[in-house]
């Protein structure tokens, strides 16, 4: 009954564009970009975009506007996540999702960005799917085919032969070898020219072994430097960021000599790899609520055994170079890896940054105006300020007092278009 009420709430609003000016009034508006709350605050949208944003008292707006009362609301950015696989289903790892095909995966992914865009998110970095099937979600979106985030897509992530990247978990008979691997410098030159080719916005790879992966080490580093380079530098002359996947030191440290724009999961840091980052100015993307699911959800859903004893080892410490990275500081941003765990549930993730070594504000700002650099859309993402695109989220309260408020957003606005109020 809840699905279906979201459904048809979203049914009967994300086709309203607001011919007059829309004005939103709260008690609270948070402005990211100087780490500042304003009160008694209110903006100013016409069309998909922001015209003005502050104090109510000094913000004047035409006669005839549609005027919602929020009251006891704090507004802030559309969250962003940059870590998510809206194609994968969190109940189906390991062997269980060998049984879906490409087009289920890419319907179950319709869902997906449905619950990812109620939950607030109103932009995400998908970094990794099947069959470029995040492009084709993308492009359903921007359509307006289906309801879902802004998305920047990766297509298939790029890997080593029988690495974190690779299909390992059928023997050699079936020949199995997944889309995005590519060895040595010039093959993965052509991958990345690929994946631009059929739609993608952003390269990921993987660095090191991984977690959910058979047969690979966590710490063990995929690529060699020479790899890593030619990769972001073809990315980077065609314009992309480069994400890359990362738990082990060494492989940290060498996508970071090579230029990569983030680093994901960054479990086993060390002191050289904070000093890499912070001249580099590289993003760590920390996923360090995620442990929490794999552990106790992880074996119902098909998740290897042997990839739960990694967790075991590494949930942990990547918690602790958290709040290293953060006191250093590391730039941040918000990444949940949800698809590992449901989709929708991604503000989990918040009160675990503010856990373990963040500000409230720190992490709204990782999930907001930090997100919108990195992907280098601050211009028009990432804050609500004058000439952005007006995507906003409400949430009862103050979320700077308690940011699990965040799990539980009463307002979304995705280009100016009110697509969830439980306000109203």
């Amino acid at each position: 009954m809840k699905k279906l009420a979201a459904a048809a709430l979203l049914a009967a609003t994300s086709s309203f564009a607001f011919a007059q000016t829309l004005v939103l009034k709260a008690d609270r508006l948070l402005d990211v970009e100087n780490g500042k709350l304003i009160n008694n605050a209110a903006v100013v949208i016409e069309n998909d975009t922001i015209i003005a944003a502050g104090e109510a008292r000094k913000i004047t707006y035409a006669s005839d506007s549609r005027i919602i009362e929020l009251g006891d609301y704090t507004l802030l950015p559309g969250l962003m996540d940059m870590h998510v696989h809206l194609t994968s289903d969190a109940t189906k790892h390991g062997y269980k999702g060998l049984a879906d095909s490409l087009p289920r995966v890419t319907l179950t992914g319709v869902k997906h960005a449905q619950a990812t865009l109620m939950a607030g998110f109103t932009t995400v970095r998908n970094v990794g799917a099947p069959g470029f099937a995040d492009v084709a979600l993308r492009d359903a979106i921007n359509d307006g085919d289906i309801a879902g985030p802004r998305m920047f897509v990766a297509g298939p992530s790029l890997g080593v032969t029988g690495g974190h990247c690779d299909d390992n978990l059928l023997p050699y008979e079936y020949h199995t070898v997944s889309e995005g691997v590519a060895d040595g410098p010039w093959a993965v030159r052509e991958k990345v020219r690929r994946n631009i080719k059929y739609g993608a916005t952003v390269i990921k790879f993987c660095g090191t072994g991984g977690v959910l992966s058979k047969g690979t080490k966590v710490g063990v580093q995929q690529y060699t430097f020479e790899e890593m380079q030619a990769l972001v530098d073809e990315a980077h002359m065609r314009g992309l960021t480069v994400a890359t996947h990362a738990h082990g030191t060494d492989g940290i440290k060498t996508a970071i000599k090579a230029g990569v724009d983030s680093v994901e999961h960054v479990s086993l840091l060390d002191d050289e790899a904070i000093k890499l980052a912070l001249k580099h100015g590289t993003y760590f993307s920390m996923d360090i609520y995620v442990t929490e699911y794999i552990l106790s959800e992880g074996a119902q859903a098909g998740i290897l055994e042997e990839s739960l004893a990694k967790e075991r080892i590494v949930g942990q410490r990547q918690r602790d170079n958290f709040t290293k990275a953060v006191k250093a500081g590391v730039k941040m941003v918000f990444g949940s890896d949800a698809g590992v765990y449901p989709h929708g549930d991604n503000g989990k993730q918040f009160a675990r940054m503010v856990k373990f070594g963040m500000t409230p504000m720190q992490a709204i700002q990782a999930s907001t105006i930090n997100a919108a650099t990195l992907l280098k859309q601050q211009d028009t993402l990432g804050s609500v300020s004058e000439g952005k695109k007006a995507d906003i989220v409400g949430v009862k309260g103050n979320p700077l007092d308690d940011i699990s408020l965040l799990e539980n957003v009463g307002l979304v606005v995705k280009d100016g278009q009110i697509v969830k109020s439980l306000a109203m």
